[in-house]
């Protein structure tokens, strides 16, 4: 995939994954770091990586899951900006926030493909929600971007949610 932009100025370049089982429900899992927060899995694009490696690699390194499909990548950067206590101590100061570029993926495996015991855990827990419960538990500062990405894959999630 070629984005004929870059991502605004400030801001870490990162992937999100809307990953979706069969029946259109939303994987999510609880940050470690801040219980009672959930959230999709994201990371950093990484030096000289296409969009399409970082997702699969993140996909992998947050969830253990290597058997989904791609879907769709959106071509817009979505931003966000990190409180900024937390954006002072994130990546060294050197960010305000994170622009992400959001895929939607369909899970293909069974549930002994989903291990968030990786090497370096992020979740404490997972499961699959709904848009509007998504919604209600994603932190605040991610909430209106949350709501720009179901907007934008609304047809691949299930419809009576």
């Amino acid at each position: 995939m070629t984005i004929d932009s870059a991502p605004p100025a400030g801001y870490r370049p990162c992937v999100g994954i809307l990953l979706l089982d069969h029946a259109g429900a939303i994987f999510v899992g609880e940050r470690i770091d801040t219980p009672g927060a959930w959230q999709m899995p994201q990371g950093g694009i990484d030096e000289g990586e296409t969009v399409r490696d970082a997702i699969f690699r993140e996909l992998k390194e947050e969830t253990g899951i290597e058997t989904a499909e791609l879907l769709t990548i959106s071509n817009i950067w979505r931003a966000y900006d990190l409180p900024p206590a937390l954006a002072a101590k994130s990546w060294g100061g050197r960010f305000r926030g994170q622009a992400q570029l959001w895929s939607a993926l369909r899970f293909t495996g069974g549930l002994e493909d989903i291990n968030i015991q990786t090497e370096h855990p992020e979740f404490g827990q997972w499961k699959w929600t709904d848009p509007a419960t998504l919604l209600s538990e994603i932190i605040d500062f991610k909430r209106d971007l949350y709501a720009e990405v179901l907007a934008e894959f609304a047809p691949y999630i299930r419809p009576n949610n």
